[in-house]
C-alpha cells in the first residue's frame, strides 16, 4: 500500500511541473483536472472521506468546467471545422 501512495504522490509532482511547462491551455487543465483526481484517491488513502468527495466535485468537476467555459469564451478552444476556415 505505502508503494502506491508513492507511485501517487510521484505523479502529483510530475502533473504539478508539467501544468507549469505546458504551452497549451486545453492541456493544462486536464493536467489539473487528473492532478485533483489524484490528490481525492489520496485523500481517501488517508481516510478522510469528506475532502475525497470535496476535491473531486470541486477540483476536477466544477473548476474544470469553469476553465473549460473560459477557453470557450475566449476562443482558445475552437471546433475542428473552424480551424479549417482559419487557414
Amino acid at each position: 500500500m505505502q508503494v502506491f501512495t508513492c507511485i501517487l504522490l510521484g505523479f502529483l509532482v510530475v502533473c504539478a511541473v508539467s501544468v507549469s511547462f505546458s504551452k497549451n491551455l486545453l492541456n493544462s487543465i486536464l493536467i489539473f483536472m487528473s492532478y485533483s483526481l489524484v490528490m481525492s484517491v489520496i485523500w481517501i488513502l488517508l481516510e478522510s472521506p469528506d475532502l475525497a468527495i470535496t476535491e473531486a466535485a470541486v477540483g476536477a468537476g466544477i473548476t474544470s468546467v469553469l476553465f473549460f467555459i473560459t477557453l470557450k469564451k475566449i476562443h482558445a478552444i475552437m471546433k475542428s471545422g473552424e480551424e479549417e476556415e482559419d487557414e
